[in-house]
């Protein structure tokens, strides 16, 4: 049995939630040691993000990254504050995965509309403006 800062108690076999680059996914807990744990992938309950993370929202990066969510239990190890209690059903693999990136696919979607809406409003500022 492990505690992080946090003071969240966890045993082998419990099922988590863990962030890993980005991707949240429920996972099994595997080991414990030191202040990692070994987990090993359930579902993926959020897709990981695309492109540079330290600068995000920039597509005019030296390396857009792609980035793939973690294969059905696969094993990775993750830092014991990246971890939380996971509580209900796991969902099925392959079916958490295809929500996971249809969720991504409309968020970048609103993103995309929002932008072409400021642009939009800016360009008719540019007008008003005379500039």
């Amino acid at each position: 049995m492990m505690m992080n800062k946090e003071a969240k108690e966890y045993r082998i076999g419990d099922i988590v939630k863990a962030e890993v680059r980005s991707g949240r996914y429920a996972a099994e807990l595997l080991e414990l040691d030191g202040p990692r744990a070994l987990v090993k992938v359930l579902a993926v309950l959020e897709h990981p993000d695309q492109g540079d993370l330290h600068q995000p929202y920039n597509p005019d990066v030296a390396m857009f990254h792609e980035r793939r969510a973690l294969s059905y239990t696969e094993k990775t190890k993750v830092l014991l504050r990246d971890l939380e209690p996971f509580s209900g059903e796991v969902p099925d693999y392959t079916e958490s995965l295809k929500a996971a990136v249809a969720q991504s696919i409309q968020s970048l979607d609103r993103l995309n509309r929002w932008t072409a809406k400021a642009l939009e409003s800016i360009r008719q500022l540019e007008k008003d403006y005379k500039l």
